[in-house]
């Protein structure tokens, strides 16, 4: 959440109109790696997923390392989805300080965490429902302004090009974006870690790899295209 709606304002920032290819640029890896990982999860259902097969292939070395930089980098998302979060919340309360709003984010996360594993879920799935929701309703509504269904608005696409050009930084900048961007994308992975859990592995990884290239085509490339077709990207 926190990468798509406030990380795209730095992508767009840093690369200009053509942040969207910044965005697919970085699908495309992200999708690579979801095929990868889904072969080894049906040809080896781990619930150490990605650690494990790192262990099997280069020694236990190699697995070490892969988990513990795994835990590394969430810890240091969740630091950086409170701060995220609690600069949204300002625009609803503005009084608050961001360090605040950021420490109590992260009591009630981590408190849903340790009540009990399931209502941890549940509480994630109905958040990310509504966060869902509201990407489509902003795509759905930003696609009238667009193309010119919207009250008062004929089609136009002049932002893409009104403001320096399509790529004001140079076309090299959107390569730039991409290490932002894939940080904004990592999390896919867990489908494959969850679904070599499942029932059916072979039927549940493919089902979930096949549906990251959907949801990063419309949530991501589709949510930066309108954002920059919409507003001037400086």
């Amino acid at each position: 959440g926190a990468g798509l709606f406030v990380g795209s304002g730095v992508v767009i920032a840093d690369t200009g109109p053509g942040a969207f290819i910044t965005y697919a640029l970085a699908g495309v890896l992200v999708i690579m790696v979801m095929r990868m990982l889904a072969e080894m999860a049906v040809a080896n259902p781990s619930t150490g997923s990605f650690a494990d097969y790192s262990r099997n292939a280069l020694g236990n070395w190699a697995g070490f390392s892969v988990g513990w930089l795994y835990w590394y980098f969430w810890v240091i998302v969740v630091g950086f989805e409170a701060i995220a979060g609690a600069k949204i919340v300002q625009y609803w309360i503005p009084a608050a300080p961001i360090w605040l709003t950021a420490l109590l984010l992260l009591i009630a996360m981590t408190a849903t965490n340790l009540f009990s594993v399931s209502s941890f879920g549940e509480f994630e799935y109905w958040f990310a429902g509504i966060k869902v929701a509201a990407i489509i309703a902003f795509i759905g509504l930003g696609a009238l302004y667009v193309i010119g269904l919207w009250p008062h608005k004929s089609l136009d696409f002049s932002n893409l090009t009104a403001n320096g050009g399509f790529f004001p930084l140079g076309a090299t900048a959107i390569t730039v974006g991409v290490v932002t961007v894939i940080f904004s994308m990592v999390g896919a992975e867990i489908a494959t870690i969850a679904a070599a859990e499942s029932a059916d592995p072979e039927r549940a990884v493919a089902k979930a790899a096949n549906s990251v290239i959907l949801r990063i085509a419309i949530f991501f490339v589709g949510s930066a295209f309108l954002l920059v077709t919409i507003l001037p990207w400086n």
